[in-house]
């Protein structure tokens, strides 16, 4: 209990705190507004958001989820993403306790949080979150042991240093999606991935490494048509009803690195019975 204590419960507070701020990068970048100034204001009347209205998950329950100037509803968007925030950031310090590998995993989740709600607005993928991720996991995998759980599932390839794992998830992660859109491109004469897709499969391969890749891609394909068909069937628009893909990897992403082991290791005694 008191193990809980100290990581959970603070963690929780700290991802619903970073939470409101994610949700000020998901509101303001794809509008090219600064994320510094102004402060937070009112969506719909322009009003400046006291502190006391501005405290994660608590303003919007005392609130009702109205402006308090204004009365106008508040998106569902902003508690939704504090409370998201602060469950994986309470789970991944559950999973990983106090380590680097616990801080690569809070920010890769931040980075797919944002990336996730801007993709799903906007389908769009900015290159300050894909390539500035990028950046970040390479940096990070000169401090890491190799990536997540890479070292027990993949060999040769887990026993190479983080760095190494880290740059190949780069290439994998990219090269893979760049293929798939190019293949797509020449059957069906029409662009099917765009190029932040690509940039993220890259960002997320070098946080997770070339296992984390393919882990990603194949839950998030999976994901991707169970949700993706009945909408296309709902909108009745066939395939010409774009879905953003970016969610699906994310949460691939998100999956591999709490539970990519137990997943995996699951998994692979079926699928060597039915490569026999």
């Amino acid at each position: 209990m008191s193990e809980i204590l100290f990581l959970e419960i603070p963690s929780f507070i700290l991802g619903a705190i970073v939470g409101s701020f994610l949700n000020v990068c998901i509101f303001r970048i794809p509008r090219d507004k600064s994320i510094v100034r102004p402060g937070s204001s009112c969506p719909a009347c322009g009003a400046a958001i006291r502190f006391y209205d501005n405290i994660p998950l608590i303003s919007y329950l005392v609130l009702r989820g109205r402006c308090r100037r204004c009365g106008e509803p508040i998106s569902l968007r902003y508690p939704a993403v504090e409370l998201l925030t602060a469950l994986l950031f309470a789970g991944i310090l559950w999973r990983f306790g106090l380590s680097v590998e616990a801080g690569a995993g809070l920010v890769l989740a931040s980075i797919l949080i944002v990336i996730s709600f801007i993709d799903l607005e906007f389908q769009l993928i900015p290159d300050v979150f894909s390539l500035g991720g990028l950046i970040l996991g390479v940096l990070l995998s000169l401090v890491r042991t190799p990536p997540f759980f890479s070292q027990e599932l993949l060999v040769p390839f887990g026993s190479l240093p983080a760095l190494v794992q880290s740059l190949l998830g780069v290439l994998l992660g990219g090269g893979i999606l760049y293929a798939i859109a190019r293949l797509y491109e020449a059957i069906r004469r029409a662009q099917g991935m765009g190029a932040g897709d690509i940039k993220l499969l890259a960002m997320i391969g070098a946080f997770c490494g070339i296992t984390g890749v393919v882990f990603s891609l194949v839950c998030g394909s999976i994901v991707g048509v169970i949700v993706g068909i009945p909408l296309m069937l709902v909108r009745r628009q066939g395939t010409r009803y774009a879905v953003p893909f970016g969610p699906f990897l994310s949460l691939g992403a998100l999956l591999y690195a709490f539970a990519g082991d137990w997943v995996i290791q699951g998994v692979l005694p079926y699928a060597q019975r039915l490569g026999k």
